[in-house]
């Protein structure tokens, strides 16, 4: 008799660490920053975990949609400074971990060939915030905070955040959350356009945001690459630039099988399904 193979173990994304949960549930993966004893805080452990475990995401084409958010009561309050004030005491002030760190993270985060959610649920402050804002979609609750904190501890913006942030509230207003680093509540994020959702519980947020991330999921993957990188071009570049993107996406979608699905579904009066190729 034949024994029976176990089936193979799934691949491991990114690096494994307790300070970072990564679950996936068919195409959806969840990276849960899992500190809640100190608000998810990021140290180099970590920031490390993010930046490599996005890397391995990013190449992944099973996955195709991504929720970001923080075990506890908090999504994440940005560098751990009990940790950052042991470097100081080292005498490590040129804040080394932007670039190998932070700028690799915002980097990665931003440019995913994939949708990302965020459930933002409790404090996002300083890098925290700006993990967020980096994402597509922003999911809160009635005790989402949002808080620009770096010049509380008398440092500029990070993670993206310079970029990020003018993009969604202007750069009058992006001015004026980074400079008087006060906190912004759930509903004035909301008006802000920080947040895309607001639920009317706490304990809602990371449920609807994995939901929605589902639904991305069973979306033309492809596309939504294909339409990020547009935005990515086209807010930054002329309208040549932008004309240019979007030939060549074009170009690349018209040749999905997902396109040539579609077509056919709309021509039969079908609800067209969507495999992400």
């Amino acid at each position: 008799m034949t024994a029976i193979q176990p089936p193979h173990p799934p691949p491991t994304i990114g690096l494994k660490t307790d300070s970072l949960l990564v679950d996936r549930t068919d195409a959806v993966v969840t990276l849960t920053m899992n500190r809640p004893d100190a608000m998810n805080a990021l140290t180099v452990d970590l920031k490390e975990a993010l930046r490599d475990t996005l890397a391995s995401i990013e190449t992944d084409r099973s996955i195709r949609a991504v929720v970001l958010a923080g075990a506890g009561k908090a999504f994440c309050v940005g560098q751990d400074l009990r940790e950052h004030e042991r470097d100081l005491k080292k005498g490590a002030t040129e804040l080394d971990t932007v670039r190998q760190h932070y700028n690799p993270i915002a980097q990665r985060l931003a440019s995913l060939p994939k949708p990302v959610v965020a459930a933002v649920r409790g404090t996002a402050a300083g890098a925290g915030a700006s993990l967020a804002l980096l994402a597509d979609f922003r999911i809160g609750g009635p005790r989402t905070t949002f808080l620009m904190a770096f010049a509380n501890v008398g440092l500029a913006g990070d993670t993206g955040i310079s970029w990020s942030l003018p993009h969604i509230v202007g750069r009058a207003r992006a001015l004026e959350l980074l400079l008087l680093a006060q906190p912004l509540r759930a509903q004035e994020s909301m008006e802000y356009g920080l947040l895309t959702q607001l639920v009317e519980d706490d304990e809602q947020v990371l449920t609807t945001a994995q939901e929605f991330a589902a639904r991305l999921a069973a979306g033309p993957t492809v596309a939504y690459a294909a339409i990020k990188r547009e935005l990515s071009i086209g807010t930054a570049g002329s309208l040549s630039d932008a004309l240019a993107a979007e030939a060549q996406a074009q170009a690349i979608c018209g040749a999905t099988a997902d396109h040539q699905a579609a077509v056919a579904s709309f021509v039969a009066k079908e609800r067209p399904v969507f495999e992400g190729r």
